[in-house]
Protein backbone atom coordinates (compact mmCIF):
# COMPACT_ATOMS: atom_id res chain seq x y z
CA UNK A 1 0.00 0.00 0.00
CA UNK A 2 1.24 3.59 -1.18
CA UNK A 3 2.07 5.38 2.08
CA UNK A 4 1.09 9.23 2.60
CA UNK A 5 3.66 11.84 2.57
CA UNK A 6 3.15 12.77 6.45
CA UNK A 7 4.37 8.76 6.60
CA UNK A 8 7.63 9.05 4.45
CA UNK A 9 8.34 12.30 6.46
CA UNK A 10 8.26 9.74 9.51
CA UNK A 11 10.12 6.91 7.91
CA UNK A 12 12.95 9.41 7.04
CA UNK A 13 13.57 9.89 10.56
CA UNK A 14 12.99 6.33 11.29
CA UNK A 15 15.99 5.97 8.97
CA UNK A 16 18.28 8.07 9.85
CA UNK A 17 17.65 6.37 13.53
CA UNK A 18 18.84 3.53 11.79
CA UNK A 19 22.04 4.45 10.39
CA UNK A 20 22.99 6.41 13.21
CA UNK A 21 22.31 2.81 15.44
CA UNK A 22 23.99 1.12 12.98
CA UNK A 23 27.28 2.74 12.51
CA UNK A 24 27.37 3.16 16.45
CA UNK A 25 27.39 -0.15 17.01
CA UNK A 26 30.31 -1.17 15.39
CA UNK A 27 31.80 2.09 15.63
CA UNK A 28 32.75 2.35 11.74
CA UNK A 29 30.78 3.09 9.10
CA UNK A 30 29.62 6.79 6.88
CA UNK A 31 27.02 8.45 8.41
CA UNK A 32 27.13 11.67 7.09
CA UNK A 33 26.42 11.42 3.27
CA UNK A 34 23.85 9.07 4.09
CA UNK A 35 21.84 10.92 6.33
CA UNK A 36 22.24 13.60 4.19
CA UNK A 37 20.39 11.20 0.93
CA UNK A 38 17.44 9.58 3.38
CA UNK A 39 14.94 11.81 1.60
CA UNK A 40 16.61 10.78 -2.04
CA UNK A 41 16.44 6.93 -1.35
CA UNK A 42 12.85 7.33 0.54
CA UNK A 43 11.47 9.44 -2.49
CA UNK A 44 12.84 6.95 -4.73
CA UNK A 45 11.26 3.91 -2.87
CA UNK A 46 8.37 5.45 -1.53
CA UNK A 47 6.91 7.07 -4.19
CA UNK A 48 8.98 7.20 -7.36
CA UNK A 49 10.47 3.76 -8.59
CA UNK A 50 8.57 0.95 -10.05
CA UNK A 51 10.13 -2.39 -8.11
CA UNK A 52 8.51 -5.65 -7.44
CA UNK A 53 9.07 -7.87 -4.17
CA UNK A 54 10.12 -10.71 -4.12
CA UNK A 55 13.75 -9.65 -5.28
CA UNK A 56 15.05 -10.73 -8.21
CA UNK A 57 18.35 -10.19 -9.87
CA UNK A 58 17.21 -10.16 -13.44
CA UNK A 59 14.56 -7.30 -12.63
CA UNK A 60 12.63 -7.51 -16.18
CA UNK A 61 9.99 -5.04 -16.42
CA UNK A 62 10.61 -3.16 -13.51
CA UNK A 63 12.97 -0.16 -13.11
CA UNK A 64 16.34 -0.54 -11.47
CA UNK A 65 18.88 1.41 -8.98
CA UNK A 66 22.57 1.09 -8.78
CA UNK A 67 24.04 2.98 -5.74
CA UNK A 68 27.61 3.96 -7.25
CA UNK A 69 29.38 5.56 -3.82
CA UNK A 70 28.67 2.53 -2.17
CA UNK A 71 30.19 3.83 1.22
CA UNK A 72 26.44 5.19 2.44
CA UNK A 73 25.46 1.92 2.57
CA UNK A 74 23.69 2.66 5.84
CA UNK A 75 21.12 4.08 4.29
CA UNK A 76 20.87 1.83 1.58
CA UNK A 77 20.25 -1.09 3.73
CA UNK A 78 18.14 0.92 6.01
CA UNK A 79 16.12 1.88 3.14
CA UNK A 80 15.40 -1.74 1.64
CA UNK A 81 14.89 -2.97 5.19
CA UNK A 82 11.86 -0.37 5.88
CA UNK A 83 9.96 -1.33 2.48
CA UNK A 84 10.28 -5.07 3.20
CA UNK A 85 13.21 -6.21 1.26
CA UNK A 86 14.88 -7.78 3.84
CA UNK A 87 13.65 -8.44 7.76
CA UNK A 88 14.07 -5.01 9.69
CA UNK A 89 16.58 -6.98 12.57
CA UNK A 90 18.80 -7.80 9.88
CA UNK A 91 20.20 -4.48 10.37
CA UNK A 92 21.56 -4.69 13.71
CA UNK A 93 24.53 -7.14 11.37
CA UNK A 94 25.82 -4.28 9.92
CA UNK A 95 29.61 -4.21 9.33
CA UNK A 96 29.71 -7.84 11.66
CA UNK A 97 31.42 -10.92 10.82
CA UNK A 98 29.35 -13.10 8.57
CA UNK A 99 26.88 -10.90 7.95
CA UNK A 100 24.86 -9.64 4.47
CA UNK A 101 25.26 -6.47 5.39
CA UNK A 102 28.75 -5.48 4.62
CA UNK A 103 30.76 -2.06 4.65
CA UNK A 104 30.02 -1.71 0.64
CA UNK A 105 27.49 -3.69 -0.87
CA UNK A 106 28.15 -7.07 -2.24
CA UNK A 107 26.38 -9.60 -4.53
CA UNK A 108 28.36 -12.97 -3.33
CA UNK A 109 25.59 -13.10 -0.30
CA UNK A 110 22.18 -12.14 -2.45
CA UNK A 111 21.19 -9.32 -0.24
CA UNK A 112 18.00 -8.45 -1.70
CA UNK A 113 17.70 -5.08 -3.28
CA UNK A 114 21.36 -5.29 -3.91
CA UNK A 115 22.60 -5.74 -8.00
CA UNK A 116 26.00 -4.71 -7.93
CA UNK A 117 29.07 -4.68 -5.80
CA UNK A 118 29.85 -0.51 -5.18
CA UNK A 119 33.30 -0.64 -2.99
CA UNK A 120 35.49 1.25 -5.56
CA UNK A 121 33.76 4.53 -6.72
CA UNK A 122 33.31 5.94 -10.66
CA UNK A 123 31.84 2.62 -11.32
CA UNK A 124 28.19 2.44 -11.04
CA UNK A 125 27.14 4.70 -14.58
CA UNK A 126 28.73 2.69 -16.52
CA UNK A 127 27.03 -0.95 -15.08
CA UNK A 128 23.49 1.22 -15.00
CA UNK A 129 24.24 2.32 -18.96
CA UNK A 130 24.85 -1.20 -19.55
CA UNK A 131 21.43 -2.55 -17.72
CA UNK A 132 19.89 0.35 -19.53
CA UNK A 133 20.94 -0.67 -23.05
CA UNK A 134 19.89 -4.26 -22.31
CA UNK A 135 15.91 -2.81 -21.47
CA UNK A 136 15.99 -1.61 -24.53
CA UNK A 137 16.94 -4.46 -26.32
CA UNK A 138 14.72 -6.30 -24.84
CA UNK A 139 11.92 -4.24 -25.31
CA UNK A 140 11.63 -3.49 -21.26
CA UNK A 141 10.41 0.20 -21.05
CA UNK A 142 10.72 0.55 -17.54
CA UNK A 143 13.86 3.21 -16.30
CA UNK A 144 17.27 2.90 -14.61
CA UNK A 145 18.20 4.58 -11.77
CA UNK A 146 21.57 5.55 -10.39
CA UNK A 147 23.13 7.97 -7.62
CA UNK A 148 26.44 9.17 -7.29
CA UNK A 149 28.70 11.13 -4.98
CA UNK A 150 30.12 14.33 -6.21
CA UNK A 151 33.49 13.64 -5.11
CA UNK A 152 32.71 11.03 -7.16
CA UNK A 153 32.72 12.64 -10.19
CA UNK A 154 36.00 13.26 -9.84
CA UNK A 155 37.07 9.75 -10.95
CA UNK A 156 37.55 9.46 -15.27
CA UNK A 157 35.31 6.45 -15.42
CA UNK A 158 32.38 8.93 -14.62
CA UNK A 159 32.93 11.12 -17.76
CA UNK A 160 33.77 8.38 -19.92
CA UNK A 161 30.12 6.99 -19.13
CA UNK A 162 28.33 10.27 -19.36
CA UNK A 163 30.03 10.56 -22.95
CA UNK A 164 28.83 7.41 -23.70
CA UNK A 165 25.67 7.40 -22.56
CA UNK A 166 24.59 10.29 -25.02
CA UNK A 167 26.37 9.65 -27.74
CA UNK A 168 24.45 6.45 -27.76
CA UNK A 169 21.17 7.93 -26.64
CA UNK A 170 20.51 5.93 -23.56
CA UNK A 171 17.60 8.29 -22.66
CA UNK A 172 15.97 5.64 -20.53
CA UNK A 173 18.20 6.59 -17.37
CA UNK A 174 17.92 9.01 -14.54
CA UNK A 175 21.66 9.49 -12.82
CA UNK A 176 21.26 11.74 -9.39
CA UNK A 177 24.56 13.20 -8.08
CA UNK A 178 24.49 13.73 -4.01
CA UNK A 179 25.45 17.73 -4.72
CA UNK A 180 26.76 18.19 -1.11
CA UNK A 181 30.18 19.96 -1.62
CA UNK A 182 32.12 17.93 0.68
CA UNK A 183 34.21 14.14 0.72
CA UNK A 184 36.52 12.51 2.57
CA UNK A 185 38.93 14.86 2.43
CA UNK A 186 37.31 18.20 2.93
CA UNK A 187 35.03 20.33 0.72
CA UNK A 188 34.71 19.48 -2.72
CA UNK A 189 35.87 23.01 -4.05
CA UNK A 190 39.20 22.61 -1.96
CA UNK A 191 40.30 19.27 -2.88
CA UNK A 192 39.03 19.31 -6.94
CA UNK A 193 36.69 21.62 -7.92
CA UNK A 194 34.24 20.32 -10.31
CA UNK A 195 32.98 24.16 -11.73
CA UNK A 196 30.09 24.26 -13.35
CA UNK A 197 28.51 21.03 -12.86
CA UNK A 198 25.50 22.09 -14.95
CA UNK A 199 27.14 23.44 -17.80
CA UNK A 200 29.13 20.50 -18.46
CA UNK A 201 26.79 17.88 -18.19
CA UNK A 202 25.13 19.55 -20.91
CA UNK A 203 28.59 19.97 -22.75
CA UNK A 204 28.31 15.87 -22.66
CA UNK A 205 25.40 16.02 -23.88
CA UNK A 206 22.73 15.36 -20.80
CA UNK A 207 19.41 16.64 -20.01
CA UNK A 208 19.90 18.30 -17.10
CA UNK A 209 17.96 19.35 -14.00
CA UNK A 210 18.34 20.83 -10.36
CA UNK A 211 17.07 21.00 -6.75
CA UNK A 212 18.60 22.81 -4.48
CA UNK A 213 16.26 21.41 -1.28
CA UNK A 214 17.59 17.87 -1.50
CA UNK A 215 16.43 17.68 2.07
CA UNK A 216 12.57 18.46 1.50
CA UNK A 217 10.78 15.29 0.47
CA UNK A 218 8.31 16.58 -1.30
CA UNK A 219 10.73 18.70 -3.56
CA UNK A 220 12.91 15.18 -3.97
CA UNK A 221 9.70 13.58 -5.42
CA UNK A 222 8.44 16.30 -7.76
CA UNK A 223 12.14 16.74 -8.99
CA UNK A 224 12.44 12.95 -9.82
CA UNK A 225 9.04 12.64 -11.33
CA UNK A 226 9.95 15.03 -13.48
CA UNK A 227 12.96 13.86 -14.63
CA UNK A 228 11.34 10.94 -15.11
CA UNK A 229 8.68 12.73 -17.98
CA UNK A 230 12.24 13.60 -19.69
CA UNK A 231 12.77 10.58 -20.34
CA UNK A 232 12.53 8.76 -23.97
CA UNK A 233 13.37 11.97 -25.49
CA UNK A 234 16.93 10.99 -26.76
CA UNK A 235 19.00 12.18 -24.13
CA UNK A 236 20.11 10.60 -20.35
CA UNK A 237 19.09 12.40 -17.44
CA UNK A 238 20.73 14.13 -14.87
CA UNK A 239 19.58 15.39 -11.26
CA UNK A 240 21.77 17.89 -9.59
CA UNK A 241 20.51 17.45 -6.07
CA UNK A 242 21.70 19.67 -3.63
CA UNK A 243 21.76 18.57 -0.42
CA UNK A 244 23.37 18.58 3.35
CA UNK A 245 26.14 16.18 4.76
CA UNK A 246 24.76 14.93 8.20
CA UNK A 247 21.22 16.12 7.82
CA UNK A 248 19.03 15.98 10.44
CA UNK A 249 21.82 15.98 13.27
CA UNK A 250 23.52 19.18 13.87
CA UNK A 251 26.27 18.82 14.82
CA UNK A 252 27.00 16.71 11.68
CA UNK A 253 25.98 19.18 9.36
CA UNK A 254 28.47 21.73 7.83
CA UNK A 255 31.56 19.74 8.37
CA UNK A 256 33.63 16.57 6.38
CA UNK A 257 34.12 15.32 9.61
CA UNK A 258 31.33 12.73 9.72
CA UNK A 259 31.57 11.32 6.45
CA UNK A 260 33.11 8.23 7.75
CA UNK A 261 32.79 8.56 11.45
CA UNK A 262 30.54 7.04 13.92
CA UNK A 263 28.92 8.81 17.43
CA UNK A 264 30.14 7.62 20.71
CA UNK A 265 27.14 6.81 23.38
CA UNK A 266 26.96 10.34 24.78
CA UNK A 267 26.39 11.24 20.76
CA UNK A 268 23.88 9.06 19.78
CA UNK A 269 21.89 9.84 22.57
CA UNK A 270 22.16 13.70 21.45
CA UNK A 271 21.37 12.92 17.42
CA UNK A 272 18.15 10.82 19.02
CA UNK A 273 16.89 13.63 20.93
CA UNK A 274 16.93 15.42 17.33
CA UNK A 275 15.42 12.77 15.71
CA UNK A 276 12.32 12.15 18.21
CA UNK A 277 9.34 9.91 16.89
CA UNK A 278 6.66 9.47 19.01
CA UNK A 279 6.40 5.80 18.52
CA UNK A 280 9.94 4.52 16.65
CA UNK A 281 10.35 0.95 15.37
CA UNK A 282 13.69 0.90 16.62
CA UNK A 283 15.85 -2.53 15.34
Amino acid sequence: MSKSIEELKSLTTQIRRDILRMVHAVNSGHPGGSLGCTEYFTALYGKVMNYKLPFTMEGKNEDLFFLSNGHISPVYYSTLSRFGFFPVSELATFRKLNTRLQGHPTTHDNLPGVRIASGSLGQGLSVAIGAALGKKLDGDQSLVYTLHGDGELQEGQIWEALMFAAAKKVDNIIATIDYNGRQIDGDTDDVLSLGDLHAKLEAFGWNVLNEKNGNDLEAVISILERAKAETGNGKPVAIILHTEMGYGVDFMTGTHAWHGKAPNDEQLDTAFKQLYLEAPADY
